[in-house]
């Protein structure tokens, strides 16, 4: 069996005195999808953060392939991951092309233009996310979801391992969300393993074949989805009502929930 992708135990972080990540456990084994649920504040994205290195951990471990995740260095990890955040933020006027081609910047000896091959990766990715047409337009100048597109088109570009998604379809309408992660699905069946953050839990419930529910900086439920998908689960996780159903369109389970009211 494959070593897992991460094994984490006994994390511990805070913000101060505001403890985010309490005694959480986790393992992550390769070639799947992962979905990480919960309510706001539950330390989703401080998990990634920390999973990344860009955060310490106060106590505990994070073993990443093997090793102590504070090991590696930047140009290491940017080899082996790639993180599609919520928000990407840029001030400078650089093409579409050019953000898209910094996926590369990790495999480039410094100072080093991109090869044709790397160029050819480049294209292909900003084909298959649809942004083609606007590699010569300024970041500055695209709409939050065409930028959206442009910042996973990058870490598509970076061809790791491992994808991290941090809400990483929120500013997408219907149709890219779904395209975004047709992409990340395709990889993940061809070996590669995803891990994201989702508020949505009829979409993590759609693509991902397994789902990581936290409550508090712990992980309260983790396993396959058909499995830990319930609704006594979600009754815990988030405080409300849900119906599990089977729906033929989506090829596996999706949440039907209750009003609080009917006001």
């Amino acid at each position: 069996m494959d070593n897992p992708v991460f094994n984490i135990g006994g994390l511990h972080f805070a913000f101060g005195k505001h403890t985010v990540i309490n005694g959480l456990d986790l393992k992550i084994d390769p070639g799947h999808f992962y979905g990480i649920v919960g309510p706001n504040g539950c330390g989703k994205t401080t998990l990634l953060m920390l999973m990344m290195g860009y955060y310490r951990a106060h106590e505990g471990r994070i073993i990443f392939d093997g090793r102590e995740i504070s090991s590696y260095s930047r140009r290491h990890l940017a080899r082996k991951m790639a993180l599609v955040p919520q928000d990407f933020t840029i001030n400078f006027d650089f093409s579409v092309r050019e953000i898209v081609m910094m996926g590369r910047y990790p495999y480039l000896p410094r100072f080093a233009a991109p090869s044709r091959e790397e160029t050819r990766q480049g294209d292909t990715v900003m084909e298959e996310m649809g942004v083609a047409a606007l590699e010569e337009r300024s970041v500055l100048a695209l709409s939050g979801g065409e930028k959206q597109r442009v910042v996973f088109a990058r870490a598509l570009a970076q061809d790791t391992p491992l994808l991290l998604l941090d809400e990483a379809t929120s500013n997408m309408d219907i149709h890219h969300t779904l395209h975004a992660l047709d992409r990340v699905a395709r990889r993940v069946r061809a070996g590669k393993t995803a891990i994201g953050v989702f508020h949505d839990l009829n979409l993590a419930a759609m693509y991902c074949d397994r789902m990581i529910f936290m409550v508090e900086g712990r992980v309260f439920a983790h396993g396959e989805t058909e499995k830990v998908l319930r609704e006594e689960t979600i009754e815990t996780t988030f405080g409300i009502k849900g119906k599990i159903i089977n729906h033929p369109l989506s090829t596996g389970k999706q949440v039907i929930f209750q009003k609080e009211s009917t006001l």
